[in-house]
């Protein structure tokens, strides 16, 4: 099969299309011919050389939509040419007290595909049944793609780390990004007032367009400042954030007493600077997320089915342009989930 694989880590540069071994099988696991996987920014940090990536020669893509190709002899549920996706974070191999408690991302032994595995930019992945989830056509497999990792992603940040509340004031940074434009709906869906941060007028105009209440253009405007304007000077409740150093200042300065900062990514950089005094005497939270629960995931796939949200896609790039995508998301031009469509 056609693959994209680094064999080390580094720049776009060592990206490389391929033809490799199909993946073979084990009793349990379930084959899918891919007809599309969405990028992320954890894509580029696993070929640039995040931690723990296995195995080497590497496939990325964590975001797999397409059809069942084969299965294992233990897999029952599935046929043969059935619509699916491979959920971006895998369940854990044992029963721990995460995994009993529905926190099954916060177990160790929590993966997720394309970074611990083998992934999706490639004509065939495979995946356990358990992490195989039937879709339906109410989406194209692009579409399909561009939701998974991002909606949930979002979805935690918000309505668990965040405590999000209908008429809370939510501040998303990044809001142009795939986890960003999850985010304005989500904070819509729960009856919140959203302020979305991009950077320049078309990306913002967009931002509207989704159901922002306010927006922000970060190469024009001071955030907090803005933002105190929008709250006559009470902040937010809730800042969205997973830009990193380049506006981590503006998003606490952008809080209101007792409000909460929520972080998922470092893509400006991972350094930042906290000043307790502040910290403590507004009474702020700061809290990480990373992926969420498999219910949550099954909750964020219902409500796009039912086109409560809906995928936003920037672009679509064939298999054999994957290093294009990922420059083209390292320059930070979309508006939304670059795609890579496989075969036909």
């Amino acid at each position: 099969m056609k693959a994209v694989i680094f064999e080390q880590h580094g720049g776009p540069e060592v990206l490389q299309l391929r033809d490799v071994p199909l993946p073979t099988l084990d009793e349990d696991e379930v084959l899918v011919e891919v007809r599309a996987c969405a990028l992320n920014h954890l894509d580029i940090w696993v070929r640039q050389g995040l931690p723990g990536v296995s195995p080497m020669p590497h496939i990325g893509g964590c975001e797999v939509a397409g059809v069942v190709a084969a299965m294992g002899p233990k897999v029952q549920g599935f046929s043969v040419g059935q619509r699916v996706l491979i959920a971006p974070g895998l369940l854990p191999r044992q029963v721990s007290e995460w995994t009993t408690a529905g926190l099954d991302h916060l177990d160790p032994d929590y993966r997720i595909h394309g970074y611990q595995t083998q992934g999706g930019f490639a004509e065939f992945s495979k995946a356990r049944a358990c992490d195989v989830i039937a879709i339906s056509p109410a989406w194209s497999f692009e579409e399909w793609a561009a939701v998974p990792l991002t909606f949930l992603t979002a979805w935690n940040m918000l309505f668990r780390r965040a405590n999000l509340q209908a008429g809370d004031d939510v501040l998303v940074m990044g809001a142009s990004s795939g986890v960003g434009v999850a985010a304005i709906q989500i904070a819509r869906y729960a009856g919140a007032r959203v302020i979305a941060v991009a950077g320049g007028a078309e990306k913002c105009r967009r931002a509207e367009q989704l159901g922002a209440d306010y927006v922000l253009d970060y190469t024009k405007q001071d955030i907090a400042a803005e933002v105190k304007k929008i709250t006559q000077g009470r902040g937010v409740d809730i800042v969205f954030e997973h830009v990193g150093s380049a506006m981590w200042s503006s998003a606490l300065k952008s809080l209101a007493r007792n409000g909460r900062l929520v972080t998922c990514g470092a893509t400006t950089g991972p350094k930042v600077e906290l000043d307790l005094r502040f910290f403590f005497t507004q009474q702020l939270v700061v809290t990480g997320a990373y992926m969420g629960s498999r219910h949550d995931l099954l909750t964020c796939l219902k409500l796009v089915e039912r086109r409560v949200l809906r995928p936003v896609i920037d672009s679509i790039f064939p298999l054999e342009q994957t290093r294009q995508a990922q420059e083209h998301m390292e320059n930070r031009r979309m508006f939304g989930k670059i795609v890579i469509r496989v075969g036909q």
